[in-house]
């Protein structure tokens, strides 16, 4: 695990240094880190390919999270020794077992979405 830089509050329980949700959240949480294992669930990415699936993350923000991602265990990264260089992002098996979760989290954003859309209608018929 890599060295973070705030710390872990005491579980509820008081049994564990931390609440085992924040170290998940710590792995996954952020803007872009569940898109990105969302993204990898069904196959193996190269660099741009996320560039063009995610046009609002920046360079730098994508290999950062990439690295953070691979650090954690979560994703391999691949380097082919060829003209040009290639590499490639997959889910370690690891990181496999994000997958229910990432899923569950796609589906609770499709609830969620229909729900905002049937309030803003609402909203704007009473108007």
């Amino acid at each position: 695990m890599r060295n973070r830089k705030g710390g872990f509050g005491t579980c509820p329980e008081g049994k564990e240094a931390a609440c085992p949700v924040e170290f998940t959240l710590d792995v996954i949480g952020g803007k872009w880190k569940g898109v990105l294992l969302y993204h990898l669930m069904d196959s193996a990415k190269r660099f741009n390919e996320f560039r063009r699936i995610c046009p609002g993350i920046t360079q730098r923000m994508l290999t950062l999270q990439l690295r953070e991602l691979e650090e954690d265990g979560v994703v391999h990264r691949e380097v082919y020794h060829q003209v040009p260089p290639k590499v490639e992002y997959s889910l370690t098996e690891f990181g496999r077992t994000l997958i229910p979760i990432i899923v569950l989290m796609k589906d609770w954003g499709e609830q969620y979405k229909v729900q905002q859309l049937s309030a803003d209608r609402v909203s704007r018929e009473a108007e």
